[in-house]
């Protein structure tokens, strides 16, 4: 069932989205499991994209490049993905909603498409994912350019990896070795140079680690 909310997500807004797996469930096990994941939302953010993953990736291989030839063709979007970071129990995203609802509508369609997939493979039943996706109004440059820093050092803040670079299931890629075609769209919001960027999150790493162990910790002593 597609999530969505009661406050209105403005058209031409960057919103701060984030989504975590009921009790914490680990959703992500594998490269196979993050891939999907990341090529899902490339193609549901979309307008025109009507297609259950699932039949999609049966199709003969033209066909499926013809497909999204044609919607890259059309450029009509839901939202624009500015920077994601996919983890073991929880997803983050930068997005601009584009379309009327975009974002729920995005979020609708991903989120199902992913738990459908999941609970198949794994033989499970029930929810995935704990309620509605959380959002929050990006209000400034300044603030969109530090929640790139923190989404990007999420896998090295929880110990996941050293580098962030080494986490293969965010944009920090993007950002950092560009190419012509991204997943994100991010170069006229962020006027640094790659090299520049990753100095500007490498950093602030030990930082938000530290800060990342001391709220577990917090936790820990609330909840033990």
């Amino acid at each position: 069932m597609a999530q969505y909310r009661k406050e209105k997500l403005e058209d031409n807004h960057y919103y701060h989205i984030y989504s975590r797996s009921i009790a914490k469930f680990v959703i992500f096990n594998d490269e196979e499991e993050y891939a999907r994941f990341i090529k899902i939302f490339n193609l549901y953010k979309y307008i025109n994209f009507n297609y259950q993953y699932s039949k999609f990736i049966r199709l003969d291989e033209k066909v499926q490049w013809s497909i999204i030839n044609n919607l890259k063709g059309d450029k009509e979007v839901l939202v624009e993905v500015i920077a994601y970071c996919v983890m073991p129990t929880h997803i983050h995203f930068i997005l601009k909603q584009v379309a009327d609802k975009g974002i729920s509508r995005f979020l609708g369609k991903i989120l199902n498409s992913y738990s459908r997939y999941f609970n198949l493979t794994h033989k499970r039943i029930g929810p995935l994912w704990a309620g509605r996706f959380k959002s929050v109004l990006i209000d400034n440059d300044d603030q969109l350019l530090h929640l790139t820093r923190y989404i990007h050092l999420n896998p090295s803040s929880a110990e996941l990896v050293s580098d962030p670079s080494d986490w293969a299931s965010s944009s920090y890629d993007d950002y950092i070795n560009p190419f012509e075609e991204e997943i994100t769209v991010y170069k006229k919001l962020i006027p640094m140079t790659p090299k520049a960027y990753k100095k500007f999150v490498l950093d602030q790493k030990d930082y938000q680690k530290q800060l990342s162990k001391i709220k577990r910790v917090m936790i820990d002593s609330y909840t033990g």
